[in-house]
């Protein structure tokens, strides 16, 4: 028995500093597989889309600390990634995507709780009436963040408080009405029509309803290229069946004539719809600024349609302002 305890000690002995040779391997090989990693560099991103992608989830950011954590410095001297600058990463390069570029100079906008929205007045309503609709998910662009057409939402809603608007999003999901009402996928229009309703018996200051889309071509039919930029193409739908159509017609081809005039062949117009087994009316008769626009299809990054955002945030302002005066 004294054999026996003496044996099973000494073998105690002898895995401990195995235990701790483990790990210092496991870290080591970590720290290696780091270094060999960053000697390649990412594809080129759009910096300002990844600036707003991250800029209010970064808690480095939101909190601007120097020196966050343990981990922040550990991080920053082992593989030059300053966790406070998130667009470091894109000074880094990943196996398998081996385009060298020069990344635009870094400004990260710091977020703060002061930053607030005023909503007590605002004009325009941006909703999805298919709210899961995606576009292609990418490698690193999105930080996590899924592609869809809410996402959309969220970049002209910032586009156009910028220009001096005061921006409604729904964040209600469709799914969640339909339940609710006990309706099917093809109940979608019905579902938003009670989310337009009810934000205008809150909000009675609203005047624009836009509802953004996405459709289902396939990418060379949904994509321009223009002074070496790519942009997702935009169409506008309007539904004949509402007897009082001519408001959103017009209206929508002057946003659409004007998207073309600064993109030359970026909106592919007007798509008029009536006739058995269509909707016919997308909600449109709910006031004559009641648009519905389609921006990109499925195989479109979210580079693409935030390029497209740009100009659309553009063209809306310019007749925005010019149907108010």
């Amino acid at each position: 028995m004294k054999k026996k305890f003496i044996s099973k000690n000494k073998k105690t002995k002898k895995i401990k500093p195995k235990i701790i040779l483990f790990f210092i391997m496991i870290f080591s090989s970590f720290i290696i597989t780091i270094k060999a990693l960053s000697k390649y560099n990412l594809p080129y991103q759009n910096s300002d889309l990844v600036n707003f992608l991250i800029e209010n989830n970064n808690p480095f950011i939101v909190n601007s600390k120097p020196n966050y954590s343990y981990f922040h410095q550990i991080m920053t001297k082992l593989i030059d990634l300053d966790l406070s600058d998130p667009l470091s990463i894109l000074d880094t390069n990943f196996k398998g995507l081996t385009k060298k570029v020069n990344v635009e100079e870094k400004k990260v906008k710091k977020v703060s709780n002061e930053d607030v929205v005023n909503e007590e007045e605002p004009t325009i309503y941006l909703y999805n009436s298919h709210d899961t609709e995606e576009y292609k998910p990418t490698s690193f662009a999105e930080y996590s963040v899924m592609p869809t057409v809410k996402l959309s939402d969220y970049v002209l809603k910032e586009k156009l408080e910028d220009n001096g608007f005061s921006v409604l999003i729904e964040e209600q999901t469709i799914s969640s009405i339909r339940s609710s009402l006990g309706l099917n996928y093809a109940g979608s229009y019905t579902a938003s029509r009670v989310l337009m309703e009810q934000a205008k018996e809150n909000y009675p200051s609203l005047v624009y309803f836009i509802d953004l889309h996405r459709d289902s071509l396939s990418h060379d039919k949904t994509t321009l290229t223009y002074n070496d930029k790519n942009y997702a193409k935009v169409m506008f739908l309007v539904g004949l069946e509402n007897p009082n159509y001519q408001g959103n017609l017009d209206f929508s081809t002057k946003i659409s004539e004007m998207i073309n005039a600064k993109v030359p062949g970026l909106s592919k117009g007007i798509y008029k719809k009536e006739g058995e087994g269509v909707n016919g009316v997308y909600n449109q008769d709910f006031s004559n600024r009641t648009i519905l626009i389609e921006v990109g299809g499925p195989e479109n990054t979210i580079d693409e349609v935030y390029e497209t955002l740009l100009v659309l945030s553009e063209v809306l302002t310019e007749v925005i302002n010019n149907d108010q005066n």
